[in-house]
């Protein structure tokens, strides 16, 4: 019994807490914009606010899980693009998107928000996710998205990271317009539309001062001797 209970013990306290020291808590706060039908090209182009949360666990100095929730807006307009097509077709969008998404992420150098001061490393991330844009209409639709970035440890348990955020959709209706696109303006974007976000990111360790807990060490290396 005071074994089954040692068991109950460790899966209830001591591994939370041993996840937690590698475990990162971030805010977000940089721009949004969107890139489809309207806006084939043009980069940064109807930027609007955007705010979100990090949490990433640490699996390795390069090789870390995240996921976050991230909120802005979207909007384009026609007329603010010189050619006919635009001039004469004359439509209009703007719609919030709040977004999950999970990503793998891959530190070129290796890095901790526990280490020396200064620190650096770049980054990407690839995942998955799910958009909800409120438009016209209410849409959910998968994204699938890419980040690259450069994280800074500034502060011994904190963290600066500059990143920039493109999000794949399987969606072509967010400014309201299905493939409807003067041939001449095709571009990377389409068939389905885009956005984007970008911005900074502040982390920081909660538990960064925890030791490892013996009980849990002891626990793994037992079970390792008996697989032997």
């Amino acid at each position: 019994m005071k074994r089954y209970l040692g068991i109950v013990f460790l899966f209830v306290f001591i591994i939370p807490l041993n996840a937690q020291r590698n475990s990162d808590y971030g805010v977000f706060g940089g721009i949004s914009y969107y890139m489809g039908d309207i806006n084939p090209e043009r980069f940064f182009y109807g930027s609007s606010p955007a705010l979100g949360i990090i949490y990433r666990y640490n699996f390795h100095p390069r090789h870390a899980l995240r996921t976050n929730i991230f909120y802005g807006q979207l909007r384009a307009n026609d007329l603010d693009f010189n050619n006919n097509y635009q001039q004469t077709r004359a439509e209009s969008f703007k719609s919030s998107v709040l977004e999950w998404a999970v990503q793998f992420e891959f530190n070129f150098l290796p890095y901790t928000t526990t280490g020396k001061w200064w620190d650096y490393s770049p980054y990407f991330a690839l995942g998955g996710g799910l958009c909800l844009t409120t438009g016209e209409d209410m849409k959910i639709t998968p994204v699938i998205p890419f980040t690259v970035g450069v994280k800074v440890n500034i502060y011994k348990n904190l963290g600066l990271e500059l990143e920039y955020g493109a999000r794949k959709t399987f969606y072509d209706n967010f400014d309201g317009l299905t493939d409807n696109i003067y041939d001449d303006h095709h571009s990377w974007t389409h068939n389905n539309d885009w956005y984007m976000f970008t911005g900074v990111t502040f982390t920081w360790k909660m538990f960064h001062n925890l030791q490892s807990c013996p009980a849990y060490d002891d626990y793994w290396d037992d079970k390792k001797r008996k697989r032997r």
